[in-house]
């Protein structure tokens, strides 16, 4: 039996997918750094150690390679649980951007973005970008939503200097 049918064969159903792009005002958390670029990209760039400047976190897991690898988080309290697929990963340009599948945390859609870009040759500065929509059910206004994503991204870019020295990178 064949696997490939024409798309007039399949009835009601048609290709479809539950990702799609958040809209909204992006959410911008940005450090600058006295560390190489270099160095600094294989902190932030590491799809799968976020929990080198992540303190929430208990662990990840990524499953698969480059794009298209799935990373399943989770947080010490609360059960909470976030799965995301890396959609792109540059180590030249230092830029990747990933995108939410699930997720328990009163997000319905996310994509994210963390580049690092030099100042000069011993500093620069390393960026997350986050477009996020709530969940129908979160219980925060649109400002408390922005406020939340921005002081989780802050919190966490504050520790990139931290998880450099821990590291010895």
């Amino acid at each position: 039996m064949n696997a490939i049918q024409p798309l007039n064969t399949l009835g009601s159903l048609s290709p479809d997918t539950l990702i799609t792009n958040p809209g909204g005002e992006p959410v911008v958390s940005a450090i600058s750094i006295n560390a190489p670029a270099r160095e600094v990209w294989k902190v932030v760039g590491d799809f799968g150690g976020f929990t080198r400047f992540i303190p929430e976190l208990e662990s990840i897991e990524v499953v698969g390679e480059g794009p298209g690898s799935v990373r399943y988080k989770k947080f010490k309290e609360g059960g909470l649980r976030v799965v995301e697929q890396l959609n792109s990963h540059d180590d030249d340009a230092m830029a990747m951007t990933w995108t939410t599948i699930y997720n328990n945390l009163g997000v319905s859609k996310l994509w994210a973005s963390m580049t690092v870009f030099p100042k000069d040759s011993a500093s620069c500065v390393a960026t997350w970008t986050i477009v996020a929509e709530p969940t129908d059910d979160n219980s925060m206004d649109a400002e408390g939503f922005r406020e939340f994503l921005q002081g989780f991204a802050d919190g966490a870019m504050k520790n990139v200097p931290v998880a450099l020295v821990r590291s010895g990178d």
